[in-house]
């Protein structure tokens, strides 16, 4: 059977899932918004069709059948792990790349994962469903001292820290599970939420696996993910590093019976958190490719896209890939046009100029190019930059070099923040929890000598005042955010 691939997503993972198909000879489409017609992964597709929002689902269903299209990948975000998108997808009588509306209905709702976690022996937090137009303030009060204090409220639906909240009293509980399921409804369209215990000083791991759809599937081992920022991931690295080899196996062989029970196909990636003693609890499944997965990719030699395109077209008679011992170690950092220094708000504008890194072991999967016009209405991801190296510390210094080496200019970018992050101690040692960048690390960005030497002719020639409202640049710009605005522009 001749197949056809449709990518119902934009920017970098279109452009990263569009190369998977070049090389396998799949013939490919690509959707874009309006506002997005100049956009990178709109000029690597064989075919190319507009549609009123990468939401409509109607209007995706429509242009598959137009074009011949009998493969859809979701990428992440956007429709990636929604159930009626699947289920629309199998009635129409293409291929998801990617599990069964059943599967996401059963896993991709963290209530109903975390039941099943509970059901076949995987380690869970103890955790209450709670209606709260229903529960007794008594009733209440009765599930949080089962749970313990410090306790998180988290939506059902969703995520990137939506909906989810830290209680430290009783006396709190109620006002800021109201306020929680506001914002989980707003966000998501379900104010649906469950309480768990908060665990104190973990690590964020998660492990990447791979179904078959008829109960058998692999680990590709774990990721660490802990460094986040209000809950979004912004370092990821394979394999997490000073993990007891106990709490690892455990990892694994608990992801798989998740994978083997639920029948799961297709790329998956089940989330723990990880105490200091080395105890792990399920969080949750994320049915889709992940955005880090670029990080097992390099320490298995295992492509996912590929795998993904395979088991499409092949159905039952695909075979699962052979596994070996992970090799070396793997870092990614994303790239965002936005202002650290400014509460991280998305910056605006046209990319003048992009320098990005190359050489051995660096990978970057980017979704822009220079003459685009970055706006507020998609997200503002740049680009992931992915190193490999034999060992842990010569990843980190190959990262040092990757973010130095990069430039970006037109709009503000993230890169000076993640470069500070590259070098902190704590982060070189491996040794960080989930409430590192929140609570413990400080942003400082400072201009160099070349820098203030740079702007001090800069200045002669030019008005500071006539780019105070340049695209990327806030009104009290200082030296340093104006090095960033205007890096790359000599001549």
């Amino acid at each position: 059977m001749k197949h056809k691939l449709l990518v119902a997503n934009r920017s970098e993972i279109a452009c990263r899932i569009f190369q998977g198909a070049y090389e396998m000879g799949i013939p490919t489409v690509a959707i874009y918004a309006p506002g997005d017609e100049d956009a990178r992964h709109v000029t690597m597709a064989d075919e190319v069709a507009q549609v009123p929002a990468y939401l409509d689902v109607d209007a995706i269903i429509k242009v598959c059948k137009k074009l011949g299209v009998t493969l859809i990948h979701p990428g992440y975000g956007f429709l990636s792990e929604r159930p009626h998108f699947a289920k629309a997808i199998e009635e129409a009588g293409l291929t998801l790349l990617g599990p069964l509306a059943s599967t996401m209905e059963q896993m991709g709702g963290k209530i109903a994962a975390k039941e099943i976690a509970e059901k076949i022996g995987v380690p869970t937090v103890p955790w209450a469903k709670l209606d709260l137009s229903t529960t007794s303030d008594a009733d209440l009060k009765k599930e949080a001292d089962r749970i313990g204090f410090p306790i998180l409220i988290k939506a059902h639906a969703g995520g990137g820290g939506k909906g989810m909240r830290r209680v430290n009293r009783i006396e709190d509980l109620k006002e800021q599970a109201e306020s929680a399921a506001r914002e989980a409804l707003n966000a998501f369209g379900d104010g649906t939420l469950f309480f768990e215990r908060f665990v104190l000083s973990p690590r964020h791991i998660e492990v990447q696996c791979f179904g078959n759809g008829i109960g058998q599937g692999v680990h590709l081992y774990e990721r660490e993910c802990t460094l986040q920022r209000r809950h979004q991931k912004v370092w990821e690295e394979a394999p997490a590093p000073h993990l007891l080899e106990k709490t690892r196996k455990g990892l694994h062989e608990s992801s798989l019976k998740l994978i083997e029970y639920t029948k799961y196909r297709s790329a998956g990636t089940i989330e723990f958190l990880v105490d200091q003693s080395g105890d792990y609890f399920f969080i949750e499944m994320n049915t889709r490719l992940q955005v880090e997965h670029p990080v097992t990719e390099s320490i298995t030699g295992i492509d996912l896209v590929h795998e993904q395109l395979k088991l499409g077209m092949q159905g039952s008679k695909y075979a699962l890939p052979e596994i070996k011992e992970p090799r070396g170690h793997s870092l990614e950092v994303r790239v965002y046009a936005e202002d650290p220094s400014q509460g991280f708000i998305p910056c605006t504008g046209k990319v003048n100029h992009l320098i990005w890194p190359s050489g051995p072991g660096i990978r970057v999967d980017r979704g822009v190019e220079v003459g685009q016009e970055m706006g507020v209405s998609f997200d503002s991801l740049l680009a992931k930059m992915i190193v490999f190296a034999p060992t842990r510390d010569l990843a980190i210094k190959k990262m040092q070099f990757v973010l130095r080496e990069t430039a970006v200019s037109g709009i503000g970018t993230n890169l000076e923040y993640l470069t500070e992050i590259a070098h902190h101690p704590k982060v070189v040692d491996g040794k960080v929890t989930t409430h590192f960048l929140d609570q413990e690390f400080k942003f400082n960005p400072q201009p160099s000598e070349l820098d203030l030497e740079f702007l001090s002719a800069y200045e002669k020639a030019h008005s500071i005042s006539e780019h105070a409202h340049a695209p990327g640049v806030s009104k009290t710009a200082d030296a340093g955010a104006l090095w960033s605005h205007f890096k790359g522009d000599l001549s």
